[in-house]
């Protein structure tokens, strides 16, 4: 793939990945070298006590002293959970890349996907481009009957409310360029559960172009969900509050 030009950031944020942090770093590093892509990792730990930023230094050792590609991996903890909005606020500070990838470390979002929305991006400049579980082959693997009927229960009521033409509105794989996470994101009140639909819902009113890329969704590998009734709460909230500013 010819695109050296190009810069992709990924934008990791992580809480007791230890496991999964080591084999979704390898999976991205496979991915970019195999299609001669520039990339960077940014990793934003909210201070994991499980040794998940032990782990992320021991693979700034292992992947920034390979070759000619620099600083590689970056670890920018934080003291605690203040959110998923405020991981990627304070994540793209560090971003060097003009391309970023927002994506989960538990391996649900496989880095496999990203060459293929990266050549959705390229075909009409596309502002976004975002991983869809919902639209052409796209589908979930691994999730009970009841985390299926919460997620499409909250696609259904997102897009019966706010009609944004988008298929997967609480998905959390998606190609940015960088100017435009920077403005979408200063223009998003939520911090939780509701972050990625109203990070959507902003974007098409302020008339970015968005692209949907079918993913294979796998529940992750190890760790528990951070789901729970206080984050639908939550995102039920966002939907009507967005409703009525947007």
């Amino acid at each position: 793939m010819a695109a050296a030009k190009h810069k992709y950031s990924i934008l990791l944020p992580t809480y007791n990945e230890r496991r999964n942090l080591p084999i979704i770093t390898y999976l991205l590093e496979q991915t970019f070298s195999q299609a001669g892509l520039d990339w960077e990792l940014i990793i934003v730990d909210d201070g994991s006590p499980d040794g998940t930023q032990t782990v992320a230094n021991q693979l700034i050792k292992a992947y920034n002293t390979r070759g000619a590609g620099g600083e590689r991996i970056k670890l920018k903890p934080r003291a605690g959970k203040l959110g998923l909005g405020t991981a990627y606020v304070h994540g793209l500070q560090f971003v060097t890349g003009d391309f970023v990838v927002i994506m989960d470390a538990d391996f649900s979002h496989h880095p496999k996907f990203l060459p293929v929305m990266i050549e959705k991006q390229r075909e009409a400049d596309y502002d976004i481009v975002t991983g869809t579980r919902y639209a052409g082959d796209g589908g979930v693997y691994g999730w009970d009957l009841k985390r299926k009927l919460v997620s499409r229960g909250a696609n259904l009521v997102a897009d019966t409310v706010l009609r944004p033409g988008v298929s997967d509105l609480t998905g959390s794989f998606r190609l940015y360029k960088r100017g435009v996470l920077e403005k979408v994101i200063k223009a998003t009140e939520s911090k939780g559960y509701s972050f990625q639909m109203e990070m959507m819902v902003r974007a098409k009113a302020m008339g970015f172009k968005v692209a949907e890329c079918p993913i294979t969704f796998v529940d992750r590998l190890y760790g528990e969900s951070k789901l729970g009734g206080e984050e639908i709460a939550e995102y039920l909230k966002g939907v009507f509050n967005l409703w009525y500013k947007v």
